[in-house]
């Protein structure tokens, strides 16, 4: 072999290692950051077809209703603590924090944490699930001009009366009444 295409082949060999130790780098850091999701049953059971059930101390996500009666909030802090559900068996959930306006008994969730043992999640972050049709004041009034069907039961401020289908306004109220009065007179 001629010592310049020993030279190329020796320069593409150290290319190709370095380039799939960094592919292989890249794979290994994203692994440690990936947060399986799961929902209460897959926790217990496990996920997919192997059964695979995530290990103490593995960061997850984790899925569900909150079962009502299950919250429990301690007096002296923040930590509150409460059972998730979906079809089947409950896991309990700690978080120490200040919970979502969102959060209630009986409205679905995801927290994000550390799994202490098969049934309990130690939470960092809670998430509150809002419902599909649910449009925020601000954003209803910036389509208020377009063409659209309003959600079920969703008014674009608390205040305007004049948007509600099955309200009257103030000043509507004031004029059928003087009509009335005043055709009497």
């Amino acid at each position: 072999m001629n010592p310049r295409r020993k030279q190329r082949l020796m320069a593409v060999s150290a290319i190709l290692l370095l380039l799939s130790g960094a592919v292989g780098a890249m794979l290994y850091a994203l692994n440690e950051n990936v947060d399986l999701f799961y929902t209460p049953t897959q926790l217990l059971e496990g996920l997919g077809e192997d059964k695979v059930k995530p290990v103490p101390g593995q960061r997850l996500r984790i899925g569900g209703m909150v079962v009502p009666g299950s919250v429990k909030r301690d007096d002296s802090s923040l930590k509150v603590s409460f059972a998730l559900v979906d079809t089947g068996p409950t896991v309990t959930v700690h978080y120490d924090g200040i919970l979502p306006d969102l959060f209630r008994e009986g409205q679905g969730i995801v927290a994000q944490g550390t799994l202490m043992d098969a049934t309990n999640i130690q939470a960092t972050e809670v998430l509150a699930k809002h419902d599909e049709e649910y449009m925020p004041p601000e954003v209803a009034e910036a389509v208020k001009g377009i063409k659209h069907v309003a959600p079920k039961y969703t008014y674009p401020a608390a205040g305007n009366a004049a948007a509600r289908p099955d309200a009257a306004t103030a000043t509507e109220q004031q004029a059928d009444k003087a009509a009335t009065e005043g055709g009497t007179q």
